[in-house]
C-alpha cells in the first residue's frame, strides 16, 4: 500500500513499482484554456494529495459528485448580499451595470477554470496554501494559509452578525443581540460537524432554495408596490461611487478561495468544469434577474439591501426565508476553515481517516475554537464592518482574480510569447492580476501611495517569473 508522509512529500511506490499517481491519471486529457500548446508538458515529481489512498479508509473524503460540488460553490457564493446589487445598478445606470455584471461573471468563470487547471497540473494541491508553496515556496505556503484563514474566519463572523440582524428584525429586538449571536454560533457549529463535504451538499441545496425564494419574494413585492419607476440607462456617478459599485459587483463572484479545498474532495477532479459551469450559470443568471427586476421597479431610490424598498412586512418575510442561506453560507466557509487546520495537523497520518476519540475530538475542538473566535470578532469589535471590507479587498480580490492569473503565468512560464494565442492569454492573465490590484485599492481609498507600492511589488513578481522562465529555457 502507498504511504503518504505529508501533503507535500513524494509518495512511496508500492512493492510492485506499478502505482499510478493522480497526475498520471489526469494528465492525459486536460481541458485547454491556454496552459498547453504544441509543447509537451514536462513531467513533475509524483506527489500525492493530502487525503492519500482511501481504498480502506473509514472516512472517505474524495466522494463528491460534480453536481454536489457545484451546489457547495453556489451556497458559498450566493447569500443575502445579492440584494445589494440593485443599488449598484442605480449608481452605474442600467446598461453599464449589465455589461459589468456579465463581463466580470465571465472573467470569474475563466479564473475559476484556471484554478481547476492548476489542480490538474499539480494534483497534490488541496488548498490555497499548497498553491502558494508552488508559487513562492515555504513563505508562499504560510502567507496564503494565514490569508485564507483570516478571510474565512471573517466571513464566518459576518454570517453570525447577519443572523443577529435578521433575528432582531424578525423579533423587533425581542432580546439582546448577544443572545442571538450565541444562538447563531451554536447552530453554525452543529452544522459544521460533518467531516466531509459530501455530507454538506444537502445543506447547500437548502441554502440555494432559501435564497432563491427570498429573492423572488423581494422582486414580487417591490414589483407590486412600484415605489418608483425612474430608472437611468447610463448614469454619471462620481469616480469613487462608480468604482465602488463596480467592485461590489465583482466581489459578488469572489468565492474562489475555497475552490482547491472543494476540488480535492471530488471523486474525479476532471468533473470540475461541469461544477463550475453550474455555479456560474446560476449566479450570473440570478444576479442579472435580481438586479434588473428590482431596479426596474424600485428605481434610482432603491435601498441597499433591497429589502428596505419592499416594506417592513416583506422585509421580515424575506429575512425569515433567507435564514437558512445566512447560516449555511457561513457554515460552508467554517467547514473549509476547519478542514484547512485539520489536514495541516494530521496530514500523512492515519488519523485523517479514523473515527476514534482523538480524530473526532480534534475536529470538534477546532470547530469550537474557530466559531468562538468568529463570534468574538462579530460581537466585540466595534469596527467590524470596516475590517470585513479590508479583508475582502485584501484577500477576495486576489484569491478570485489576481492569483489565478499568477497560476497561469507559472504553468506557462516558458511559453508566454511562444505563439499569438499565448501572447493573448498572457495579456489576459496579466489583466486579471491588475484587476486584483485595482480591487485591492478599494480597501485603502485614501492611501494612493500604497497602491503605487503594491503595483511596483507585483510588477517585480512578474519580472521574477519571467527571469525564472528564461533561466529554465536556457
Amino acid at each position: 500500500m502507498p504511504r503518504v508522509t505529508s501533503s507535500s512529500q513524494i509518495v512511496d511506490v508500492s512493492p510492485s513499482g506499478t502505482m499510478e499517481s493522480d497526475l498520471e491519471q489526469h494528465q492525459h486529457e486536460i481541458p485547454d484554456a491556454g496552459n498547453t500548446d504544441d509543447k509537451k508538458i514536462e513531467p513533475v515529481p509524483t506527489r500525492q494529495d493530502v487525503f492519500g489512498d482511501e481504498t480502506y479508509a473509514e472516512v472517505k473524503y474524495k466522494v463528491l459528485k460534480w453536481w454536489q460540488c457545484g451546489l457547495l460553490m453556489v451556497a458559498e457564493t450566493i447569500s443575502l448580499g445579492i440584494l445589494s446589487l440593485p443599488a449598484a445598478f442605480a449608481h452605474l445606470g442600467f446598461v453599464p451595470a449589465i455589461i459589468i455584471l456579465i463581463s466580470l461573471g465571465l472573467i470569474a468563470s475563466y479564473t475559476g477554470f484556471v484554478i481547476g487547471q492548476f489542480k490538474w497540473r499539480y494534483p497534490h494541491i488541496s488548498s490555497m496554501a499548497d498553491a502558494g508553496e508552488m508559487l513562492m515556496g515555504p513563505f508562499g505556503r504560510e502567507l496564503l494559509f494565514v490569508g485564507q484563514m483570516l478571510f474565512l474566519v471573517f466571513l464566518m463572523a459576518s454570517h453570525i452578525l447577519t443572523f443577529t440582524v435578521a433575528m432582531n428584525t424578525l423579533t423587533n429586538h425581542g432580546t439582546c443581540s448577544i443572545v442571538f449571536g450565541i444562538v447563531g454560533l451554536v447552530i453554525s457549529l452543529l452544522m459544521s460537524l460533518p467531516r466531509t463535504l459530501a455530507k454538506m451538499s444537502w445543506l447547500s441545496l437548502a441554502s440555494f432554495i432559501s435564497i432563491f425564494i427570498a429573492v423572488m419574494v423581494a422582486m414580487i413585492a417591490i414589483g407590486v408596490q412600484k415605489p418608483g419607476v425612474v430608472i437611468t440607462a447610463v448614469n454619471h456617478p462620481s469616480l469613487v461611487t462608480g468604482v465602488t459599485s463596480a467592485l461590489n459587483i465583482a466581489l459578488s463572484y469572489a468565492s474562489h478561495n475555497a475552490f482547491f479545498n472543494i476540488i480535492a474532495e471530488l471523486r474525479d477532479p476532471k468533473d470540475f468544469p461541469k461544477a463550475l459551469t453550474l455555479l456560474q450559470c446560476i449566479d450570473i443568471s440570478l444576479y442579472l434577474v435580481c438586479g434588473v427586476v428590482i431596479y426596474r421597479y424600485a428605481g434610482d431610490g432603491v435601498e441597499s439591501p433591497a429589502l428596505g424598498s419592499a416594506g417592513p412586512l416583506v422585509g421580515k418575510i424575506a429575512y425569515g426565508i433567507a435564514l437558512p442561506t445566512i447560516l449555511i453560507a457561513g457554515v460552508i466557509n467554517g467547514h473549509i476553515a476547519c478542514k484547512s487546520i485539520y489536514t495541516r495537523v494530521f496530514a500523512g497520518t492515519d488519523r485523517m481517516h479514523k473515527r476514534d476519540l482523538v480524530a473526532v475530538g480534534s475536529w470538534v475542538g477546532i470547530a469550537v475554537a474557530l466559531w468562538i473566535v468568529a463570534w468574538v470578532i462579530a460581537s466585540a469589535i466595534p469596527v467590524f464592518s470596516n475590517l470585513l471590507s479590508l479583508m475582502t479587498a485584501l484577500f477576495a480580490s486576489w484569491f478570485s482574480f489576481g492569483l489565478p492569473g499568477a497560476f497561469w503565468l507559472y504553468m506557462n512560464k516558458d511559453l508566454w510569447f511562444s505563439s499569438p494565442r499565448k501572447i493573448l492569454l498572457t495579456l489576459c492573465n496579466t489583466l486579471c492580476i491588475c484587476l486584483g490590484i485595482v480591487m485591492l485599492r478599494k480597501g485603502h481609498p485614501r492611501r494612493p501611495q500604497q497602491s503605487k507600492l503594491l503595483m511596483c511589488k507585483y510588477c517585480l513578481v512578474l519580472y521574477l517569473l519571467y527571469r525564472d522562465s528564461s533561466s529554465t529555457s536556457s
